[in-house]
């Protein structure tokens, strides 16, 4: 099982992910994406999921139009891990950020 970040370690991971942030109550962190158009925000969560299906680690996500709100935590943690650093630094890296 995956180890919770927590105190400098979790700061420090989630300082060098830009654009997320700690969702407030919970201990996950999460990002809001925004493209030009349906087309690219569907291929965004199309190359994503490869990622998190390799990873076998899933995100928690909604998509309207060209947003997508993403949420990710480790449950079997019931936290934040490197899993959920590793597939967000993907997720920036797949969107252009």
């Amino acid at each position: 099982m995956d180890e919770r970040l927590s105190g400098d370690t979790r700061k420090q991971a989630i300082g060098k992910l830009k654009g997320w942030s700690d969702v407030a109550g919970r201990d996950a962190i999460t990002r809001t994406f925004i493209f030009k158009d349906f087309n690219e925000a569907f291929g965004f969560m199309t190359r994503a999921a490869l990622v998190a299906e390799k990873s076998d680690h899933h995100p928690e996500w909604r998509n309207v139009y060209k947003t997508v709100e993403v949420v990710l935590a480790t449950h079997d943690a019931n936290g934040v891990t490197n899993k959920d650093i590793a597939l967000a630094e993907a997720m920036n890296k797949i969107a252009g950020s």
